[in-house]
């Protein structure tokens, strides 16, 4: 899995300093984002020519490991 963590990218220069892949101009939250609106991995892959089925896995597991912290709730 952490092959996969490697295909993001973070660059203070580029696209506001938000993680990346593979050090595209496609921001993990463009792939993350493409879900929720209805595409398929697969028509993700066909709209983003680019991309890789192992970018979409990374953009999961990089979204999945920012998340896996404990909420404090004062």
């Amino acid at each position: 899995m952490s092959d996969l963590l490697g295909r993001i990218t973070v660059n203070p220069k580029q696209c506001g300093g938000r993680p990346c892949i593979r050090g595209m101009r496609i921001r993990v939250s463009d792939v993350l984002d493409l879900f929720p609106a209805g595409l398929s991995a697969e028509q993700i892959l066909e709209e983003m020519p680019d991309l890789e089925a192992d970018d979409l896995k990374a953009a999961l597991v990089y979204a999945s490991r920012k998340l896996n912290h404990p909420v404090l709730v004062a």
